[in-house]
């Protein structure tokens, strides 16, 4: 049997190198690998170039790498809820390719896959195709790396001839994904919104770590319901159904009143 387990975190991203690329999961704070994220930095790996649909907040998910001054790199579709990231931006500390979130999620589908690439109509005549957008800042706020200019090719659609941007593919040294359940095969299964992002970072890292809330034994899961095989996966690391989840913003209802009562 393929036993893919570790004994903790820091067993599992002991051997991730300065200057590693890394496709992480989560979407807002919803399904992030915390632990993995945690192990990453009390073991110090710096210089870090990540694939995330964000980055946390500022004491929270990958922020917490962010503040330390570890991820030289974000490539990204959202950004604004972290304030230390913007600062980190704007001075040019950090490099930043902004990414739209469907095309992001592909890009990760698509090098899990074994696909180069792809066209789609997202960014056309902006740019994201036309190149331009300030991917890092100098010193004296001027922009020092920009984005390139994409191919651009019309295709029929319907009779239509219609613009679409070729994107490229995302393959990462690493990924770290959090799941609700999993196997000692490294099968699967994400709960609700946590599966937005986390199957597709999976796919795209050569050498995937899951952190799981629940281990359970090959076959205790229902196969109709494994949301990632375990071919994706690596290594497996269980963090207890007790780990910390945070909501990134807490809404709460007023109470209702009745009139007359």
């Amino acid at each position: 049997m393929i036993d893919k387990t570790w004994g903790s975190a820091a067993e599992a991203v002991a051997d991730i190198p300065d200057g590693a690329s890394l496709a992480v999961g989560g979407f807002g704070l919803s399904g992030n690998p915390i632990a993995l994220i945690e192990a990453l930095l009390a073991q110090g790996t710096s210089d870090l170039r990540i694939v995330s649909n964000n980055c946390g907040v500022d004491d929270w998910g990958l922020g917490v790498l962010l503040n330390a001054r570890r991820i030289s790199k974000m490539t990204s579709s959202y950004v604004g809820e972290n304030k230390e990231f913007e600062r980190q931006f704007l001075s040019g500390e950090l490099e930043l390719e902004l990414t739209p979130q469907g095309t992001l999620a592909e890009k990760l589908r698509a090098g899990g896959s074994g696909i180069a690439a792809f066209y789609t109509q997202t960014g056309v005549g902006t740019q994201v195709a036309e190149g331009g957008l300030p991917r890092r800042y100098g010193a004296d706020g001027s922009v020092a790396v920009a984005s390139p200019v994409k191919d651009v090719r019309s295709f029929d659609v319907d009779g239509t001839p219609r613009d679409f941007v070729l994107e490229e593919a995302i393959v990462t040294d690493f990924s770290l994904v959090h799941a609700l359940r999993g196997d000692r095969h490294g099968n699967l299964v994400f709960n609700k919104a946590a599966r937005n992002f986390n199957p597709l970072a999976a796919m795209a890292g050569r050498v995937c770590i899951a952190q799981v809330e629940e281990l359970v034994e090959p076959g205790e899961l229902d196969p109709d319901g494994i949301h990632l095989p375990g071919i994706y996966v690596h290594r497996v690391v269980e963090v207890g159904t007790g780990i910390e989840k945070r909501i990134e913003r807490r809404t709460v209802a007023a109470p209702a009143t009745t009139e007359g009562a």
